[in-house]
């Protein structure tokens, strides 16, 4: 899931800003334009150099940050802009280039890795305890949503709290990449239900098994979520 709006399959289509971004910036590093300790340009002069939003530019410098590439600084002037912490090699600069090729797969294809990662998360969740407040809030958030995008929104932040429980910071990449691809499906998929009990229900068991310690509960209360919202059969590629 993401902030775009774009239809989650877009083969040979543009790629969403925020992955201009990620190509980007890694196509500076590779080609040693920066090394560890460079600053990255400040959030608005990238927008401006690459004619797009500051929101995709911020979205894109919180997936380096979350892979441990950069660290984002507050400042102003030259203390503005991220530092390279680390050069992407082998899994991480496979991992940016993942955010790219989401773009030519299909939906079934996605949403099938998004069931294995999502199960794999959820069972570490509940062994670790982890983020049961940050799900919370999330729930919170979705009750409150007034619209499909509100609800979609406070959505991604529950799966992605599950990601972060589970303590493995490439699971978080994986998934804040797969979100991309599949939140013009989940904004429809919530008018499609008709409403967000179910959706609801399901999250508050996941919530709950995840409380609970309940590792096979919170992986099987997960499966059961991802069939309501992408149902067999209903899911383009199949």
């Amino acid at each position: 899931m993401s902030v775009d709006d774009r239809a989650p399959a877009r083969q040979g289509g543009r790629p969403r800003a925020f992955e201009e971004v990620l190509a980007r910036i890694e196509e500076r590093i590779a080609a040693d334009g920066l090394t560890v300790g460079d600053r990255l340009p400040g959030e608005r002069q990238l927008a401006e150099q690459l004619n797009v939003g500051r929101s995709s530019v911020r979205e894109a410098l919180r997936v380096l940050e979350t892979l441990g590439v950069v660290s984002s600084q507050a400042g102003r002037g030259p203390d503005a802009g991220a530092v390279l912490t680390s050069r992407p090699a082998g899994a991480l600069a496979g991992l940016l280039r993942l955010h790219l090729g989401l773009a030519t797969l299909s939906l079934r294809e996605v949403v099938d890795l998004r069931l294995m990662v999502e199960q794999w998360s959820a069972e570490h969740a509940a062994r670790s305890g982890e983020g049961l407040a940050e799900m919370a809030a999330a729930l919170a958030g979705m009750d409150a949503a007034t619209g499909p995008g509100e609800f979609v929104a406070h959505d991604v932040a529950f799966h992605l709290a599950i990601a972060a429980a589970s303590g493995n910071r490439l699971i978080v990449a994986i998934m804040e990449a797969v979100r991309g691809a599949v939140h013009r499906y989940a904004v429809d998929a919530v008018a499609r239900l008709g409403g967000t009990s179910g959706l609801q229900a399901d999250h508050r068991r996941i919530h709950a098994a995840i409380g609970a310690g309940d590792a096979p509960g919170a992986a099987a209360a997960i499966a059961a979520h991802l069939a309501r919202v992408y149902p067999p059969g209903d899911v383009p590629g199949e």
